[in-house]
């Protein structure tokens, strides 16, 4: 009788558990697939249901805050961006002209809703300011002054960091000099007082993850260099959140990998799991290599987004959940194959020894798949885009579905968050559900952003107006698109002809992203 009794409430359980799918709320800081489709996609391979604000919301703060308001008591879970929050988006905290009042209000509303929802998590993720070391001309990503005074105002900024950090040289007097004159001061005082309203809304907002309220906080250095201006802020936030540990609030190189992070910490804390997570390395300068758009060491970066996910470095691979694998320059070099325009040509000798390079790590890769060990890669040797080299020694050794997960895209630092945001959640997962999530990054970083965005972007450059049109398509995007797709299409069926249905858009209307819908 007893056994029949707790058979049926197994069945029961199993029942409700089948109809009920927690929720986790989550506000991206814009609608690009990499921030808001694709670590979506993750989630839902869970079966989590992802309750998200219309795309037009992302832009209004307002709205978004009244949806926000609406729909957090239904949730389990909230990974929100304070960029969207507060500014309308990550391009926006960049050149928006709001005043400090407005902002501190918006603050404030994380009191509120904290005081109607005690028990909803709260996962915050923001940025600094980046700093970008030069300006384009009709980049809609920053301030119109920056396509003209970008690098001057990268060069000053960083002039002034190294003299509060070390010492100048003479010369170094001069230019700091030369080029505070070179710039009008109507635009300094707007650059710096928009960074400065942005730094004390971030201050606030730990002072909030301070009193719980909220649950962790994020502060993202995005397109970074080891002396800037966010550098230079970045120590005076660091000074400032000294007192909160890392596994409630961390500032940390990047940006777009952090919804992926949160999520995954977001359903690791549903679930009371604390996944295990080994790193390995290519040989040579390994986790020292401080790669383009970062301040600081990979390995640091990455035990760093091992704790954002809610997960646990462990010093053994047999002893992890998840082990990733970092292909690295034994120089400890990035490379700039697949982000200018005309993309960087390989002499010979470079060839040989990115395929070298390859040919070692995939060896690394293929005795630990053979091993049964969940493995997965971050393939950070060049900025935006997958190694073609390792790829195709993937291919040849046929490991490419036998990982656990795949990251390429962007820098280094979003390459290796997004890859252990996966990666940790994947023992949770079917083999179908992997295998779909490394086709869409397979997709994404290698045949996308390494082969098809590469060479179209190398034929458009011959072109007069060929950056224009990598930067806004405008009437070129119907043909470019086509061609994107027949060219996708064609890789996919070479490589992995079982994931090849597939159609490819560009939603932001510029080559450096894609879309990747399954038919």
């Amino acid at each position: 009788m007893l056994k029949k009794f707790f058979l049926t409430l197994a069945a029961l359980f199993l029942l409700n558990s089948s109809v009920y799918a927690e929720k986790i709320l989550f506000i991206p800081h814009d609608d690009r697939p990499i921030s808001s489709q694709q670590p979506a996609d993750v989630i839902k391979q869970l079966n989590y249901e992802i309750i998200s604000p219309p795309t037009e919301f992302l832009t209004n703060p307002d709205q978004l805050w009244a949806w926000f308001y609406e729909n957090a008591p239904i949730c389990d879970a909230a990974v929100v961006s304070s960029d969207a929050l507060l500014y309308g988006g990550l391009i926006p905290s960049r050149s928006h002209e709001i005043s400090a009042d407005i902002l501190n209000s918006r603050v404030e509303n994380f009191k509120n809703l904290r005081e109607s929802n005690q028990n909803l998590n709260i996962y915050l993720f923001g940025s600094l300011m980046r700093t970008p070391m030069f300006g384009t001309p009709g980049d809609r990503e920053e301030p119109d002054y920056y396509g003209q005074y970008g690098a001057n105002i990268f060069q000053l900024t960083r002039l002034l960091d190294k003299k509060e950090t070390s010492k100048l040289s003479k010369a170094e007097i001069i230019q700091l000099n030369e080029l505070e004159k070179s710039i009008p001061d109507e635009i300094l005082e707007n650059y710096f007082a928009r960074r400065e309203k942005n730094l004390s809304a971030t201050k606030k907002l730990l002072d909030l993850t301070r009193e719980d309220i909220i649950s962790f906080f994020i502060i993202g250095r995005d397109d970074n260099a080891p002396l800037c201006q966010t550098h230079r802020e970045n120590r005076e936030l660091l000074a400032y959140m000294k007192d909160i540990p890392k596994t409630k609030a961390q500032s940390h190189a990047g940006i777009d990998e952090f919804a992926m992070l949160l999520l995954a910490r977001a359903v690791n804390d549903l679930n009371c799991s604390i996944p295990f997570v080994n790193v390995q390395f290519n040989r040579g300068k390994g986790a020292k290599t401080v790669p383009h758009y970062s301040d600081e060491q990979i390995g640091d970066s990455i035990r760093d987004e091992i704790i954002i996910a809610g997960a646990m470095f462990v010093p053994k691979p047999e002893r992890a959940d998840f082990v990733l694998f970092v292909n690295t320059d034994p120089k400890g070099e990035t490379f700039e194959l697949h982000n200018s325009v005309p993309p960087q040509v390989l002499t010979k000798k470079q060839e040989k020894y990115l395929a070298k390079n390859a040919k070692m790590f995939s060896e690394m890769v293929e005795n630990a798949v053979n091993q049964n060990l969940p493995v997965g890669i971050a393939d950070i040797i060049t900025a935006n885009g997958a190694d073609n080299f390792l790829m195709e020694q993937l291919y040849d050794k046929n490991l490419l579905f036998k990982l656990n997960a795949y990251g390429g895209w962007n820098t280094a630092t979003n390459t290796s968050g997004f890859a252990v945001g996966t990666g940790v959640l994947t023992k949770k997962m079917s083999r179908a559900s992997i295998d779909r999530l490394l086709a869409t990054r397979y997709l994404d970083d290698w045949a996308y952003q390494a082969n098809a965005r590469t060479q179209i972007a190398a034929e458009l450059a011959k072109l007069p107006d060929g950056l224009q049109i990598c930067l806004n398509y405008g009437d070129h995007e119907p043909q470019l698109v086509k061609q994107e797709n027949v060219f996708m299409c064609e890789f996919a069926v070479k490589y992995f002809p079982q994931w090849n249905h597939f159609v490819v858009s560009n939603p932001w209307h510029r080559m450096f992203e894609c879309r990747i819908d399954f038919d």
